[in-house]
C-alpha cells in the first residue's frame, strides 16, 4: 500500500474562505493534487476543531476553531484520515470535539487520536488494501487536549500504557505508523527523551514514527527495522511569524519495501510542491 501523510492543516485567515466555499485548488497547487492522487491513502493532522459555535476552553495560547462546512474540503483533497491528538483539539471543548467527529463522519473522513473516554481514545485506526491491514497510533504530549476515564479528549503519551499497546496490536497489522505529537516548538532536533521515546516505538514493533507539532522540518534516523522523522512542518497552516515554515514536507510510503520518499513543499499565496532546486535544497539541510 502507498500512503501519503501531511502535517498540520488549520485554515486561516488567507484560506480560510476557499476551505468554507471554494475549491481545493484555491489552496493547494496541482502538483500537491497530483502527488496525493498517487497515493492509496491520505493521511494529515487536523489541529483545529470543526464546529460553528465559539465555546473555548480557558488556557494560554490560541483558540482554533474551523467552521464544519471545512469538512467537505478536507474530503475533496482527498483526505482519508485526520489525526486528531494535538494540543489543539479540545480548543472549543466537549462540544467541539463531538463536532468534529460528526463532520469528519458525514464527510467520509476517518479520525483517529480522540474519543469520549481514554479506552475509546487510545485505540489503534486500522485499515485494509486487498489483503494487507495498516494501523495508525496517534497519541499527543500532556497540553489542555487528554481525554480522562470518563471525559473526552485526545490520546495521551503515557509509556506505563503505549509501549506494551503497540507491541500487542503490531501482531493485527501488517504495517504499524505511529504518529506523536509532541517535541518542542520551532526545534529541528529531538530532546534526548524524545530520541529515546520513539526509539522505543520501533523496538515495540513501528515501522514509521513520525513528530508533529514543531512546525517546522526536523531530522530522519534510521533506527532497527523504523523509520523516525523528528518533525515535518505544517501541510497547510500559514504563520508569517515561524521563519521555519516556509518549507514542510509531505512523507509517502510505500509498505511493500518500507521505501519512504519526501516532497518538499512550499508557502507563498497557497500551498505549492517546491521546484526541482528548492527541493533539493530543502532535502539536502534535512540530510545534514
Amino acid at each position: 500500500m502507498k500512503i501519503l501523510i501531511g502535517a498540520d492543516i488549520v485554515p486561516t485567515s488567507n484560506n480560510l474562505s476557499f476551505f468554507c466555499d471554494g475549491s481545493v485548488n484555491d489552496i493547494v497547487d496541482k502538483g500537491i493534487i497530483r502527488v496525493m492522487n498517487a497515493y492509496d491513502y491520505r493521511v494529515c493532522n487536523l489541529e483545529t476543531p470543526l464546529c460553528d459555535k465559539e465555546t473555548p476552553i480557558d488556557k494560554c495560547g490560541a483558540n482554533h476553531i474551523t467552521p464544519t462546512s471545512a469538512g467537505k474540503r478536507l474530503r475533496e483533497f482527498p483526505i482519508d484520515l485526520c489525526a486528531l491528538a494535538n494540543n489543539h483539539i479540545m480548543d472549543q471543548g466537549t462540544e467541539g470535539l463531538l463536532s468534529t467527529m460528526k463532520t469528519l463522519k458525514e464527510n467520509n473522513v476517518g479520525y483517529c487520536g480522540v474519543g469520549n473516554n481514554l479506552n475509546e481514545a487510545r485505540k489503534i485506526f486500522t485499515f485494509r488494501l486487498n489483503d494487507e491491514a495498516v494501523g495508525v497510533f496517534n497519541c499527543a504530549e500532556h497540553e489542555f487536549s487528554i481525554a480522562g476515564e470518563d471525559t473526552s479528549g485526545a490520546c495521551p503519551y503515557d509509556p506505563l500504557y503505549v509501549f506494551d499497546y503497540i507491541s500487542d496490536k503490531k501482531q493485527d497489522v501488517d504495517y504499524l505508523i505511529v504518529l506523536y505529537h509532541g517535541g518542542k516548538e520551532y526545534y529541528q532536533y529531538p530532546s534526548p527523551q524524545l530520541q529515546r521515546t520513539c526509539r522505543r516505538f520501533v523496538e515495540k514493533g513501528a515501522d514509521l514514527v513520525i513528530c508533529q507539532h514543531s512546525h517546522c522540518i526536523g531530522c530522519e534516523e534510521k533506527y532497527g527495522n523504523g523509520t523516525i522523522v523528528y518533525g515535518q512542518g505544517n501541510f497547510i497552516f500559514y504563520d508569517e511569524s515561524n521563519q521555519l515554515g516556509k518549507n514542510s514536507l509531505l512523507i509517502g510510503v510505500d509498505t511493500l519495501d518500507n521505501t519512504i520518499l519526501y516532497y518538499p513543499i512550499t508557502y507563498s499565496e497557497k500551498v505549492s510542491l517546491s521546484d526541482d532546486d528548492e527541493a533539493k535544497k530543502v532535502l539536502s539541510e534535512f540530510t545534514k
